[in-house]
């Protein structure tokens, strides 16, 4: 995995536990804490790091991936603002995600290995998000994606149809999204 997205991690750690915190998580994880942002490092450390940081949060095991993805939207968004201007919606900044963001993102980081996605329109007006990857991190996408929702003044509501970490062989997920407060 990229070092930015342990980059990420560290920050909103850190704006969560505090520097110390930050290094009760690396100790727990039994991690030297040195990220590049273009380096790359084992997918198993970032899980013990996040483990360990949302442990001592008191985030529950099931909704690491999630808190993550939520909180390091915000980051991405401060950090890489061009993609996210030019939309009024998070549905508008997600639709763009395999013709825009992560072409851009292999290169800023070469050798980066990105989900892929596929998008449908649901009869009811929702998204519905097809997501692939080795990682089976669709609970990091859900947190982006209602991190997103966030950032546009939104709710998302992620309803998990299919899930490759029940078995399926990918990922579905119905996303609605509705103006915060409405």
């Amino acid at each position: 995995m990229k070092g930015i997205i342990f980059n990420l991690l560290e920050e909103v750690t850190v704006e969560a536990l505090g520097e110390a915190g930050w290094d009760r998580a690396l100790e727990a994880a039994d991690s030297a804490g040195t990220y590049t942002s273009v380096g790359n490092y084992p997918d198993e450390e970032l899980v013990r790091l996040l483990s360990a940081a949302a442990g001592a949060i008191g985030i529950p095991a099931d909704d690491h991936l999630t808190w993550f993805g939520h909180h390091a939207l915000g980051k991405l968004a401060q950090t890489y603002s061009s993609f996210f201007e030019p939309h009024r919606s998070a549905r508008d900044l997600v639709l763009t995600l395999n013709d825009v963001i992560h072409p851009e993102v292999r290169k800023i980081y070469p050798g980066a290995d990105v989900p892929d996605f596929e998008f449908e329109e649901g009869t009811d007006g929702a998204l519905v998000v097809g997501y692939r990857s080795a990682r089976r991190m669709c609970r990091f996408a859900q947190g982006l994606i209602q991190g997103a929702a966030a950032y546009y003044g939104e709710d998302a509501i992620v309803e998990h149809i299919e899930c490759m970490n029940r078995g399926d062989e990918r990922c579905l997920m119905r996303c609605s999204f509705t103006p915060r407060g409405g």
